[in-house]
């Protein structure tokens, strides 16, 4: 790909394989160091590892630039086991073949500076400047199980979607099924998708090797077809993620699919990032998400970026109320309530349907008040 963010997209692409390559030296260990946050997610050595290596390297090069990401150092800071296994671990990325590329924190302390630059960090709006947002593992509770997730990397401008490039090391580069948690790549390839805002979506393989059995890292990229654009409503595909989230009204969820004559379960996946590619890759075409309480918001590093690849390729998302999707207020949401993705010319279609059965079943509550 040529033009514009060109440089960012050769660095970022390098770095995701590079802990791509990190993360699934971790699987084949017995002991992820799997820790209980707050809201009761798993974070494990890779999330910390990961988030350390993203911003080690894209900081190196774009030393004025601004970063979010899910991670902050704290638990890195009151627990020295866990911290000699992230250092150990990203000390490993130094012996992959991922050029000049990859750059490490120097010691210890300044890998968790650099992970607190993030996990402090939050987007803005105009006048922001260039802020990286970053997802080191999406789909933890998959992850732990050698399942699918995703690393994420968004770069918005003045709050805008602008690069995206994303690493799904157990997802097919290609499939005409749909795709579960436990889809594994044949190959052991995986994926790399990426674009930039006006330029398409590419694929490549992830973790493609060369003739000495090293990680290519710089495989041909095929350019997706503006799938969405074309898409009819006989040709409506779900992505969803059914019986391992409580946040969501998973009855609602069926309920509109049946009632726009989708055929269910459709691709089934845990991670927001990975629903948002199987959308780019034209295994789905149309997502509703409706959380349990107004209070419930998504987090900007879950659906930063990798909702553009959709859009690029002809779809459209709002929330459940029709208004378009804000990065820009915070690490969470807060201006939106669920989501709503199909092709854009079929979206008022899918909204109305939603809005029309949540009033159906008694729920609508969970719209916004008129």
């Amino acid at each position: 790909m040529s033009g514009l963010f060109r440089d960012e997209l050769e660095l970022v692409q390098t770095v995701v394989r590079a802990a791509a390559g990190l993360s699934q030296s971790l699987l084949r260990s017995d002991d992820k160091g799997v820790l209980a946050k707050d809201d009761l997610s798993p974070v494990t050595v890779a999330d910390f590892a990961i988030q350390g290596l993203l911003c080690a390297s894209i900081h190196a090069r774009f030393p004025t630039d601004h970063f979010v990401g899910e991670e902050s150092a704290d638990d890195l800071r009151g627990n020295s086991t866990l911290l000699n296994r992230v250092w150990e671990l990203l000390s490993h990325a130094s012996t992959q073949p991922s050029s000049n590329a990859v750059t490490l924190p120097r010691n210890p302390e300044h890998m968790c500076e650099l992970i607190d630059m993030c996990g402090h960090g939050a987007p803005g709006g105009p006048g922001s400047g260039r802020v990286w947002i970053f997802d080191p593992i999406d789909g933890t509770q998959t992850f732990v199980r050698g399942e699918a997730y995703a690393i994420n990397v968004a770069l918005l401008v003045d709050g805008q979607q602008v690069l995206s490039v994303i690493g799904c090391p157990t997802l097919p580069a290609s499939s005409q099924e749909p795709v579960h948690n436990a889809t594994i790549d044949p190959t052991g390839q995986g994926l790399l998708i990426y674009g930039t805002r006006g330029n398409g979506v590419y694929i490549a393989p992830l973790l493609a090797r060369d003739s000495d059995g090293q990680v290519d890292m710089h495989p041909s990229s095929r350019k997706l077809d503006a799938h969405a654009a074309t898409a009819t409503r006989n040709t409506l595909r779900s992505v969803s993620c059914f019986n391992l989230l409580d946040s969501g009204v998973e009855d609602i969820h069926r309920a509109v699919m049946e009632d726009l004559n989708v055929p269910l379960p459709g691709c089934d996946l845990l991670g927001w990032v990975p629903r948002w590619v199987t959308l780019a890759l034209g295994l789905a075409n149309v997502t509703v998400w409706v959380y349990k309480r107004r209070d419930r918001h998504g987090k900007v590093w879950d659906h930063a970026g990798a909702m553009m690849l959709f859009e690029e390729l002809g779809g459209k998302i709002t929330d459940i109320d029709g208004v378009p999707i804000d990065l820009t207020v915070g690490r969470k949401m807060t201006a939106n309530h669920g989501f709503v993705a199909a092709p854009a010319h079929l979206h008022s279609l899918v909204l109305e349907t939603l809005q029309s059965t949540l009033r159906r079943e008694g729920k609508d509550h969970l719209l916004a008040s008129k």
